[in-house]
């Protein structure tokens, strides 16, 4: 982790600006293309939901824009960031939120999701609370959606993007899955959107 030297640093100014807005966070909703993606998944038998999660992780990673996080007037530069997900309980409607290492390949973050997933009996542990060096993550696998927000609370400091994909469906002949990022404007701008985007798609159109 890296402290920022907000006065020397290049994004001071859209850093101050958008801090002092009321809600800094926006959000841009797309529809990506898994027509690749989903079969190679299958072929591996991995859960999707992990695959996904794994995927959207690691192409965030290598873009130093959603690694900044604001703490007390202070801005750190995360070496590498963690998915916190939604896991839903097997026996109710219930959820828990699981935060588990982005380590090693698709397949062996798959299988450590899982197991922690399963074994977590609280709805979020004590060590998982007041991280930041973490994407919040969740799936709506029910609702092929256009449009998606977040329940935030109204503090200037939450900086962790928040990303989000729906049901996937058939568009010609493709298969396409919507899909959502939320980030705080102080440090990822509209390009960095479009940049992930691009860089997700290309990592999903690749996988074998």
């Amino acid at each position: 982790m890296k402290l920022i030297d907000i006065n020397t640093w290049d994004r001071k100014t859209h850093y101050e600006f958008f801090k002092r807005m009321d809600y800094p966070q926006y959000n841009i909703c797309t529809n990506i293309d898994i027509t690749r993606f989903l079969p190679a998944v299958k072929q591996k038998q991995l859960p999707f939901y992990y695959a996904m999660i794994y995927a959207a992780t690691y192409v965030l990673n290598n873009m130093e824009a959603f690694r900044y996080r604001s703490r007390n007037q202070q801005v750190v530069l995360h070496d590498k960031v963690h998915p916190s997900f939604t896991a839903m309980s097997p026996t109710s409607d219930l959820f828990k939120l699981v935060v588990t290492p982005l380590e090693g390949l698709p397949e062996t973050f798959a299988q450590n999701a899982k197991k922690q997933a399963a074994a977590q009996t609280q709805f979020i542990t004590k060590e998982a609370v007041g991280r930041d060096d973490v994407i919040y993550i969740t799936c709506v696998p029910w609702v092929t959606f256009t449009h998606i927000s977040h329940t935030i609370s109204l503090n200037k400091d939450d900086s962790i993007p928040r990303i989000s994909w729906g049901k996937y469906f058939p568009g010609g002949d493709k298969i396409l899955l919507p899909f959502s990022v939320q980030a705080h404007h102080s440090f990822v701008d509209g390009i960095h959107i479009g940049r992930y985007i691009d860089s997700l798609q290309k990592y999903l159109d690749n996988s074998k």
